[in-house]
């Protein structure tokens, strides 16, 4: 099963990246993982929030194809703990998905066109963090989660 992490723009601060980093390289060893990043244009962020959404939207719909497995990282999504999380992994995997994509939207959240196509909304916490401290979290959340498949003791239960 390929696992993609789909997020609207880069990620700006280094050290959250240099952490993205590490993870994406420890994911290397228990399945395909990679991170695209929807950029977009400057111009649209002078636009209202739904304007924001709408062209966010247009742009996801060209990354993920109708098969794709769609999660959204959402506020009001189903929370999991870490062990349930990998339990919902390895379920994926059993249902013999070929492409499960996780989706961090841009700073207004999702068009509803978005919410439409998911499959799954899941939410990392009640708190609220940024996108791009998301990122960091859920990286190290799916390594946890192969770990905890694995029996590795990175997850101490």
């Amino acid at each position: 099963m390929k696992v993609v992490l789909l997020q609207v723009d880069k990620t700006q601060d280094s050290y959250l990246a240099e952490g993205i980093d590490i993870y994406t390289k420890r994911l290397s060893n228990y399945t395909d993982f990679r991170i695209v990043t929807i950029n977009v244009p400057k111009a649209v962020r002078q636009r209202s929030h739904n304007e924001q959404k709408l062209e966010e939207a247009r742009l996801i719909f060209t990354e993920i194809a109708p098969e794709d497995h769609l999660v959204l990282l959402d506020e009001n999504g189903k929370e999991f703990n870490s062990v349930d999380f990998s339990k919902f992994i390895a379920q994926k995997q059993n249902a013999s998905i070929k492409k499960l994509v996780f989706l961090i939207g841009g700073p207004f959240g999702f068009d509803e066109s978005v919410y439409k196509r998911a499959n799954v909304k899941l939410a990392l916490s009640q708190m609220t963090f940024s996108h791009q401290m998301v990122r960091l979290f859920f990286a190290e959340q799916l390594y946890r989660a192969f770990t905890i498949l694995k029996g590795e003791k990175y997850h101490h239960i």
